[in-house]
């Protein structure tokens, strides 16, 4: 049972480790982000990641993910893989020539969060997006686990991504990593994490490659992201443009609602997240309306993430366009909130009810956690 260091309140909703009540991250932010920005510096450390997303005033602007990292002489971004050496920034990942990840075949029909609309585990878009009109039993998704972030999640459920990137690798190659994808079994590829927005420039050269060899051979090969949408605008819209070429989609992981609960869990604001989102949105929905590029999903954190963050949400996203799915996902005890419970039926039932009141389409996720 977690005590709130504020109210002193007690729960098995709170989490003794990050030390704070959601109602005092709401009603009392100075104080409770005081404490939780404690809790992201500890854990960083471990992982010798910055505390915070630098800002020197002597430094070397990044670009590439939300955070706009100034970079000090002898520091490092965020995410831990852009350095300032001698003045000039050096990057161990994320570019066309050196992404720190793992991957692997990942045969379908695959446990995707868009698995319920996803050519390669329904047959949605056959013929042109799906080589079979039900699951494609027999085919494999190109799994690309990037290591790093640009968010700092308390609840990571792949907080192991954080020992690539201390040791900025395994190291492999757009061209090469296009490469695995060349075998005609392969229909699918999908970027995730840790996250793709700080090596944005290497999924997209990836995904150039590939689908330039999957156009010459006349096959299909969809790409997809799972990400924060925490990265520059104009590499997110590219990203989305091969995601609509290609009958792949985006699925946008949207933490919370409250900006205050987002700086409080994630590190991070969410303003850049949902402003991806949004022009992503209005852009690319309605040019594939029969198949969604572009959908969300949001971990029913225990005691944090509650019905009032996903009717935030869900309202936000029918603005755009109420057909967008979305997906509330179970969650299970991880990293530094390994000491709450998994998420409870009712409260999955509550979120969910919120969510209709705005959104045509939602689905429960990870339903064999729910307690």
């Amino acid at each position: 049972m977690g005590k709130c260091q504020l109210c002193g309140e007690k729960s098995q909703l709170i989490s003794a480790n990050i030390g704070v009540c959601l109602k005092c991250i709401r009603e009392k932010p100075r104080e409770a982000l005081a404490i939780t920005r404690e809790t992201h510096a500890k854990s960083r450390m471990v992982y010798s990641l910055p505390a915070e997303p630098p800002k020197d005033a002597d430094g070397k602007p990044c670009g590439v993910c939300a955070n706009n990292c100034v970079i000090g002489v002898g520091k490092s971004g965020f995410c831990g893989l852009v350095w300032n050496v001698d003045g000039r920034l050096t990057r161990f990942g994320g570019t066309a020539e050196q992404g720190v990840l793992e991957w692997y075949y990942d045969g379908l029909p695959t446990n995707c969060v868009s698995w319920w609309f996803c050519p390669g585990c329904t047959g949605s878009g056959y013929p042109k997006y799906a080589y079979k009109p039900e699951a494609e039993h027999g085919y494999y998704n190109l799994a690309v686990f990037y290591g790093a972030c640009s968010y700092d999640c308390l609840f990571c459920q792949n907080w192991h991504y954080r020992n690539l990137s201390a040791r900025h690798k395994p190291v492999i190659s757009a061209e090469n990593l296009a490469q695995k994808a060349i075998d005609k079994r392969v229909s699918c590829i999908c970027f995730f994490g840790g996250d793709p927005s700080p090596q944005m420039p290497h999924s997209l050269e990836t995904s150039r490659i590939a689908l330039e060899r999957a156009k010459t051979e006349k096959r299909i090969l969809r790409v997809c992201w799972e990400t924060n949408g925490y990265m520059n605008p104009k590499l997110a819209e590219k990203a989305a443009e091969y995601a609509l070429e290609s009958g792949g989609n985006i699925k946008f992981d949207l933490k919370a609602w409250n900006e205050l609960l987002n700086i409080a869990l994630c590190g991070v604001s969410n303003k850049p997240t949902l402003e991806n989102f949004r022009q992503i949105g209005e852009k690319f929905y309605g040019e594939r309306p029969e198949l969604p590029v572009l959908t969300a999903s949001t971990l029913l954190v225990p005691g944090y993430v509650d019905a009032e963050e996903v009717e935030g949400i869900a309202k936000f996203i029918s603005q755009i366009n109420p057909e967008i799915p979305y997906t509330l996902l179970a969650f299970y005890p991880c990293y530094v909130m390994n000491d709450l419970p998994t998420t409870s039926r009712k409260q999955a039932h509550e979120c969910q009810k919120a969510a209709q009141k705005h959104l045509k389409n939602t689905r429960i996720g990870n339903i064999h956690l729910l307690s």
